[in-house]
């Protein structure tokens, strides 16, 4: 039996302003859920939304690509956004980000036992998710997280694969690298953009090269990365070779508009 896979945190609507308005479904914990299934993985996904069209939005785009959403719940107040502004050259600007009912989301007893029945369980943005961490490692299951630049430097503890972006931390990788094993993790897997990426286990350093691929939009290249480096791991490849695939699968989420391929949805007036 092939056990399903987890996905726990943010979710978002990148809302594109400017030139050009629509919105995309998004966020780290969400693009990984979907990663996983376009990669064939069975998916349990676990966040919360607020009772709005965003949240429905969000739904809808889960249930269509046929994840579990039993644990997404829905939280009075508002669903996250991200604000991203379209000059009239095409560049896109991040403006803001509303985190909404996410910042304050946590799962609950029942969401962790159903998380801890699955074979790994990805965590994106999520304050406080160390007990989550724990209670899945201690369970048997293959925990990774999205460290962003948020992670204090003893805060890797029960973290088999941190996942960490050069370009988002604006430091060296193998500094990324260091500071995450330091920190407790198993292997820390730093994404470096056109540069490739760099994985590090506190003894050995791998390095594997970018794919180069005509760039529409580079919004969830890491998160397709995290995903199809998970899911090679668990089909038993070792780290040289699931960067290379996740390599492959990232430049792929490159080649279109949106952390995966979506019809563009309405920005609310």
């Amino acid at each position: 039996m092939v056990l399903p896979v987890a996905a726990i945190g943010d979710n978002t609507i990148d809302l594109y302003l400017g030139r050009d308005s629509y919105s995309y479904v998004g966020g780290n914990a969400v693009n990984v859920a979907v990663q996983f299934t376009r990669l064939g993985r069975a998916v349990r996904y676990f966040g919360a939304v607020g009772p709005d069209a965003a949240g429905r939005q969000i739904r809808t785009a889960l249930t269509e690509r046929g994840i579990d959403t039993d644990g997404l719940v829905e939280l009075p107040g508002r669903t996250s956004t991200s604000r991203i502004r379209v000059d009239d050259a095409g560049v896109r600007h991040f403006e803001s980000e509303d985190f909404g009912v996410c910042d304050g989301y946590l799962p609950d007893a029942p969401a962790l036992e159903r998380a801890a029945g699955c074979a790994a369980a990805h965590i994106g943005l999520m304050p406080g998710a160390e007990p989550v961490r724990r209670l899945l490692a201690d369970r048997g299951v293959l925990v990774s997280q999205d460290c962003g630049v948020t992670i204090r430097p003893d805060g890797y503890r029960w973290m088999g694969i941190a996942f960490c972006s050069q370009e988002a931390a604006g430091i060296p990788a193998e500094r990324i690298a260091a500071d995450a094993i330091d920190g407790g993790a198993g292997l820390a897997v730093v994404t470096r953009g056109a540069q490739g990426s760099l994985a590090f286990d506190g003894n050995t350093t791998w390095r594997t090269a970018a794919v180069p691929v005509e760039v529409a939009d580079t919004t969830g290249a890491g998160d397709a990365y995290a995903a199809a480096f998970l899911d090679a791991r668990l089909a038993g490849a070792d780290v040289d070779q699931a960067m290379r695939m996740a390599a492959v699968h990232a430049a792929e989420a490159c080649t279109h508009f949106g952390a995966w391929p979506q019809e563009p949805g309405p920005v609310p007036a």
